[in-house]
């Protein structure tokens, strides 16, 4: 099933879409709200906008920023956001996603207190204010690739990743490292607030190790089968880290609510063998976040590696899905709302908003109004037109630089590169793009 590709002619004809999609989403022609500020852990972010954590995969191989990251961070900040969610930064190193990915230790400590002083400096020079910036901490469990290649460390078999040839028992791991990783997790939000970070992010998204134990119906032991074992790794890191820092430090979570993929092997599904999205149990372990003092939550959904649909919907990519973009995009925003609804007194970032390119704004807006978000999280956005928040704060929006949702960041990525915009940043990306992707002859 094919769909036309983006063509709307208006904001109404957008939001008839959506309607017409089953999710029905606020719109607003004026989005000042935006251009509110929000207080967040005592802490006053001075708009709405949150630039969400986009991977570069361009640190050194020791685990440093470098060029291009340090590049991509002095534009983010000069373009103005509330609130920068700095991208994946691996707390061991069998725990990279890739060789390039950021990994923060007591011997780089200085290079990421650096970058943290650049992005904050920049923004204050250019906007009159610093940002909140908020470090994810990972562990990339079954995506893992330290060097170069899969070394996959998985919470438990899965049929509909591995297919008729599961990886061997020595790739589980064990509920013996799982508490060993519990203190790495605060080894590592301790480096962050150090370093001077706001705040750490304790990733559980995208289905990466912590994420993938919310699904672990089958597995046995203590971080397996029931609820309160499936959310044992995650919330003992909550819990952890949170006695471990200082009390005016963000402690935060990217939380996936729905997986995509049918039960026994998804979270936030319904029992059965199709796709229905069911928020029991996302409702239940956020409540007992906030129970934990949490204040502020990033909503998201899916696996970029296997259904990327769901939770960046997109007009290009490695496969045509089963649903229009609109749907996704509205499943995303319809059940962030429900959960905003449901927990008021938490600060909800949305996701997966850039396909609606110049109408971003005036759906964020309508969002906000109407109490489905706090503030809104914008991704390969940020890539292609990183003075976005500025230009919503004033009030205007350029057409000619929103991210058209090709896909071709996310292929470079999956190619062995370093992502960014091709079309909007062709000086730096696209010679990546034709060396790792098109000279290759791979389809896009």
């Amino acid at each position: 099933m094919a769909f036309e590709k983006f063509h709307y002619k208006s904001l109404t004809e957008l939001t008839d879409t959506l309607e017409e999609q089953g999710y029905p989403l606020p719109a607003r022609e004026d989005y000042s709200v935006l251009a509110t500020p929000v207080v967040i852990g005592g802490k006053t972010v001075p708009n709405r906008i949150a630039y969400q954590p986009m991977e570069g995969c361009d640190g050194t191989f020791s685990g440093s920023p470098d060029t291009l990251t340090i590049r991509r961070y002095r534009r983010f900040a000069k373009g103005g956001p509330g609130l920068i969610w700095f991208e994946a930064t691996a707390i061991t190193e069998d725990g990279r996603a890739n060789p390039r990915q950021l990994w923060l230790r007591e011997e780089n400590k200085e290079n990421f207190r650096a970058i943290v002083r650049l992005i904050k400096d920049t923004c204050r020079e250019e906007n009159g204010f610093e940002p909140l910036v908020i470090m994810q901490a990972t562990h990339s469990g079954r995506y893992s690739k330290p060097h170069g290649k899969p070394e996959p460390i998985i919470a438990y078999n899965n049929p509909i990743f591995e297919g008729d040839k599961p990886l061997s028992p020595d790739h589980i791991i064990t509920d013996e490292r799982l508490r060993e990783l519990e203190e790495d997790m605060v080894r590592s939000a301790l480096l962050a607030q150090e370093v001077g970070f706001d705040g750490v992010d304790v990733k559980c998204c995208h289905r990466y190790l912590n994420c993938e134990l919310l699904s672990a119906y089958n597995r046995p032991g203590e971080y397996g089968g029931s609820f309160e074992n499936r959310t044992r790794f995650y919330l003992n890191c909550v819990r952890k880290v949170k006695k471990a820092v200082r009390s005016d430090f963000i402690v935060t979570s990217r939380l996936n609510v729905y997986d995509g993929f049918p039960y026994p092997y998804g979270f936030g599904v319904a029992p059965g063998e199709d796709l229905t999205p069911d928020m029991t149990e996302p409702k239940k372990l956020i409540g007992l976040l906030a129970q934990e003092g949490i204040e502020l939550l990033d909503i998201t959904m899916g696996n970029p590696y296997f259904n990327p649909h769901v939770n960046r919907p997109f007009d290009g990519g490695p496969y045509v899905p089963q649903e229009h973009p609109l749907l996704g995009v509205g499943r995303m925003l319809h059940y962030t709302g429900e959960l905003q609804k449901a927990y008021p007194q938490l600060k909800i970032i949305c996701s997966g908003t850039s396909y609606l390119r110049e109408y971003l704004p005036n759906i964020g807006a309508g969002l906000v109004e109407e109490g489905m978000t706090s503030l809104v999280g914008i991704g390969r956005m940020a890539f292609a037109y990183p003075d976005f928040a500025k230009d919503v704060v004033a009030g205007k929006i350029e057409k000619n630089k929103v991210c058209i949702t090709c896909g071709m960041c996310s292929m470079i990525m999956r190619n062995g590169s370093t992502p960014g915009c091709v079309v909007r940043d062709g000086e730096i990306y696209l010679p990546l793009f034709k060396e790792h992707v098109q000279d290759r002859n791979i389809i896009v």
